[in-house]
């Protein structure tokens, strides 16, 4: 057992990139390493949930990258607070065993309002007027304007759009062991994103790629540095966890298309573009990557069964389940759609529901997380020409989300130390147990 723990998430990790990473390596040379699997679906709000919580989507409720709540009608992307996940997590299972265990949360996406002690991720401020203020949720409140001093704002846009780059897992990185010297949590999540651009931009075997595995490690390199200060004469274990890998992909369906074609979609059109209007349609599809999310209006089987004839056979998609189907990967939950599409390995789904460019929604062509009802990797890219986000999906060349049937869908798990965990393929799942475990923590609630 160790009395502190830090575990670096890491998306879009491969075994190979360690050849890449002499920190990294160096780090785990002599721990342990196995093949980590993520469940389905293999994006960033489930896994990390299956992360920390031990659980599967069907316990914890986290589906997708968003939600669509049927009542309100309204889709909610990445704005949610940690109250969504329906199932204790790691800081909540140490706390109940020992009051005295404390932990810090940096940057997982359904953080905000966690009950861990330290908390940081970024919250900008949506001003009257459409523009945005820099600005990250923390715990303790006051924190925040420490890291700003000391570090600057968090480079929001270096986080996710054409922008995006290391800048962003760095402050992270530096602000994480601020923290650390600070309070030395025994237990400390750090999600660093760097590898998640240029293989989704440009393809995972890319020389672009390549040179994001290399800017990481040198982060992690002083992301070591600082954290053997900050835990000096601790036992301190080290784990890194890929949260799934990102394979290359040369082909991209549309599924609103194909329900839109089939007369089960709706739009409203104003001087703002086409709108999706899920109030009238009798079906629409929350796209995340290689899955989608059709929900059916009144969940009327007969219907379902139309849709997912739809779906069957359709170049890309490789699985089509409704119903009980779902439990096959643990998705049968209130807030999965009736009918989950999975894509071919080589595939991906964009959210597009026009049939003519001139009718896209105006924010079809910025960085729009929140309104976009769908995941917008075509956002990574950006058209000089037009000073504009480009309407072209096949520009992206990797993704993720299917399940992982193949060794290149599967990341890595390291550790530190030796006898920590057994070097046969483990689940996503099985992390939170691994850190429990550490700590004398065995009954997972």
């Amino acid at each position: 057992m160790n009395d502190h723990v830090m575990l670096l998430s890491i998306p879009g990790l491969r075994s190979q990139d360690l050849d890449r990473m002499p920190h990294l390596a160096g780090l785990t040379a002599s721990g342990d390493r196995a093949s980590l699997v993520p469940s389905f679906p293999a994006v960033t709000w489930p896994v990390q949930a299956n992360m920390l919580t031990g659980k599967l989507a069907e316990e914890h409720g986290v589906v997708a990258n968003g939600f669509y709540w049927r009542d309100q009608q309204k889709v909610e992307m990445w704005t949610a607070w940690n109250d969504r996940i329906t199932a204790p997590q790691i800081w909540d299972i140490m706390h109940q065993h020992d009051t005295r265990l404390t932990s810090a949360v940096w940057f997982p996406m359904l953080s905000k309002g966690c009950g861990a002690d330290y908390v940081c991720m970024p919250a900008p401020i949506h001003n009257p007027d459409g523009s945005e203020s820099l600005w990250c949720y923390t715990t303790p409140t006051e924190m925040y304007g420490t890291l700003r001093d000391e570090f600057g704002h968090f480079p929001l846009q270096h986080f996710w759009g054409p922008m995006a780059n290391v800048k962003s897992s760095d402050w992270i990185a530096r602000s994480a062991v601020h923290a650390a010297l600070a309070y030395r949590p025994h237990f400390f999540y750090i999600y660093l994103p760097h590898l998640d651009y240029a293989a989704q931009r440009n393809g995972p075997d890319s020389p672009q790629a390549a040179k994001s595995v290399e800017e990481l490690d040198a982060v992690i390199g002083q992301l070591i540095s600082g954290m053997e200060t900050a835990y000096s004469g601790a036992n301190l274990l080290w784990l890194a966890a890929s949260e799934y890998t990102i394979v290359p992909v040369d082909h991209v369906t549309y599924p609103n298309r194909v329900l839109r074609e089939a007369g089960l979609l709706k739009v409203n059109k104003g001087t703002d573009g086409e709108q999706l209007d899920t109030a009238s349609s009798q079906a629409w599809a929350l796209v995340d990557h290689q899955l989608s999310h059709v929900f059916v209006s009144g969940e009327d089987a007969q219907l379902t069964a139309r849709i997912a004839d739809l779906f069957r056979g359709r170049n890309g998609i490789a699985e089509v389940l409704v119903g009980d189907e779902r439990d096959r990967y643990g998705l049968v939950h209130e807030r999965s759609g009736e009918v989950v599409l999975v894509s071919d390995p080589n595939s991906w789904q964009a959210y597009y529901w026009w049939l003519d460019e001139v009718d896209a929604p105006t924010y079809a062509r910025t960085v729009d997380i929140h309104r976009k009802p769908g995941y917008d990797p075509v956002e990574l890219h950006f058209d000089p020409t037009a000073k504009s986000i480009p309407l072209d999906a096949s520009l992206v060349r990797g993704s993720h989300g299917a399940p992982a049937l193949s060794e290149e869908q599967r990341g890595v798990l390291l550790s530190s130390g030796r006898g920590v965990f057994v070097e046969q393929p483990l689940a996503d799942t099985d992390v939170a147990g691994i850190v429990l475990r550490q700590f004398g923590i065995y009954d997972q609630a």
